[in-house]
């Protein structure tokens, strides 16, 4: 029995919102499917080398009373990238709450509009820890 990753599939509560937050991440629109009897749009966004590895936005076009909630449910989605330090600056310059800072050069959390838990880690070995990272404070929960 063989198995596939598909996607993670998350609700989004303001569909240009949560595009613009993965646009910060470096995810690129890779397909979407807008369904009229259905009431929804979804959006798959994936990192540019990796269009097998998507996001699915969910956005039902009447709302969804329950967003934005905890959406611990599922756990995180996970990223890894080049240089941590540089992609927390970038999404911190651009009104990002860094949840858990790498202090360590190695994991940081940050949450999407609609409160989705993302990691971030350090492709390789961990970067020297630096500042302000080193002892920057948690900020609420990830």
């Amino acid at each position: 029995m063989s198995l596939t990753y598909l996607h993670t599939m998350v609700r989004v509560k303001d569909l240009e919102a949560s595009m613009a937050f993965y646009r910060l991440l470096g995810l690129e629109e890779t397909r979407r499917h807008e369904s009229e009897q259905g009431r929804f749009t979804l959006v798959f966004m994936a990192p540019p080398e990796q269009p097998e590895c998507p996001v699915e936005l969910t956005y039902n076009w009447d709302g969804d009373d329950g967003l934005p909630s905890d959406s611990r449910h599922f756990g995180h989605l996970a990223y890894s990238t080049d240089d941590i330090y540089a992609l927390c600056q970038h999404l911190a310059d651009n009104g990002v709450t860094i949840n858990r800072p790498p202090r360590d050069g190695r994991m940081a959390f940050v949450r999407s509009p609609d409160n989705v838990s993302v990691e971030l880690l350090q492709a390789g070995n961990a970067l020297e820890p630096a500042e302000p990272w080193a002892s920057m404070p948690n900020t609420g929960h990830w």
